[in-house]
């Protein structure tokens, strides 16, 4: 009696790549093929097009479908709330993306500034003292009460 063997197969695609028509995107995403039309022309979705201009969804496509019923199902918004909300996240994203941007490029100034200094200090054989490092810190202000006008 011959062996029987089983192999699994993984297979990793790309998240943003167009693999499924709409017609399997809408059964993944538990929808009808022309909802996902109107999300289209609303720019909920974007698919991605095929050389015969065939819509391609992504798995990320599946998924935001999914998302989307969610927030019209379970969450109770209409599709201008789902845009009003889809649109701010993508906002806070990239915020997101640039203050990341911002925080290594301060890493970056400080690095250089670290490394300026000490070059100064073996240079001049001194310490350095940042600007401001001694300066007397400013008076308790202490409140005063003044007598109400009779």
């Amino acid at each position: 009696m011959a062996e029987r063997r089983q192999t699994r197969i993984e297979l990793a695609v790309d998240e943003d790549r167009g693999v499924f028509m709409i017609s399997v995107a809408a059964e993944l995403a538990d929808m009808h093929p022309q909802t996902l039309r109107i999300y289209e022309a609303r720019g909920l979705i974007t698919p991605k097009r095929s050389p015969k201009n065939t819509r391609l969804y992504s798995q990320r496509d599946v998924e935001r479908l999914k998302r989307i019923q969610h927030m019209t199902n379970e969450e109770g918004l209409n599709l201008a709330g789902v845009e009003t909300v889809l649109e701010m996240e993508a906002r806070v994203e990239a915020m997101r993306g640039e203050l990341e941007a911002m925080r290594r490029r301060t890493r970056e100034l400080e690095a250089q500034l670290t490394e300026e200094m000490r070059r100064v200090h073996e240079r001049l054989h001194t310490e350095i003292v940042p600007y401001g490092a001694y300066e007397p810190e400013a008076p308790a202000r202490i409140p005063v009460r003044r007598p109400e006008p009779s």
